[in-house]
């Protein structure tokens, strides 16, 4: 079943959004790469790959209801932060730029009465509030850490021992 025209440019523009996240973690994975951070290069590049297999799936979604995607630009992603506590608070940013889009696009698609697209558009909700929660938490020690190198090191062992398929 078709969806309404106003929901598939929704469904586009997080496309968009998604792959905007993705080019911005990528970034930020080079930041980290620059600064000999391999566990935080390693975390970023996990969640450019993951904000990529999102595009994917809202994108095989809008295929699989019969509409053609239409992306759209994304702008040129930041490549310098003062510090690494800077770069993940600009994650957090990210995340919550995704976690608004997703939840205007729920919003519209229950509004437009497309029930399939609701518990689709659920998981993403779900798994924001988990996103959100990931990168504040990082954040958060990355404040503790208040400058000490080696807990700072620490962190980012820590953050390295993340499967790459996350």
């Amino acid at each position: 079943m078709r969806m309404p025209d106003d929901v598939a440019e929704g469904f586009s523009r997080q496309i968009t959004t998604e792959m905007a996240s993705a080019a911005a973690y990528l970034q930020m994975s080079v930041f980290f790469a620059d600064r000999n951070l391999t566990g935080m290069r390693r975390w970023m590049r996990a969640q450019a790959e993951e904000e990529r297999s999102h595009a994917l799936r809202f994108l095989d979604f809008l295929l699989d209801r019969g509409q053609r995607p239409a992306l759209g630009e994304t702008p040129a992603p930041a490549t310098e932060f003062a510090d690494p506590g800077a770069a993940f608070a600009a994650a957090l940013e990210q995340e919550q730029r995704v976690t608004q889009a997703i939840h205007e696009l729920h919003r519209l698609a229950t509004e437009s009465g497309d029930l399939a697209s609701v518990p689709f558009l659920l998981e993403f909700v779900s798994e924001q509030t988990e996103e959100e929660a990931m990168v504040e938490t990082i954040l958060d020690r990355i404040r503790l850490a208040d400058g000490d190198a080696s807990a700072l090191l620490i962190l980012d062992q820590q953050l390295g021992a993340r499967p790459a398929s996350a």
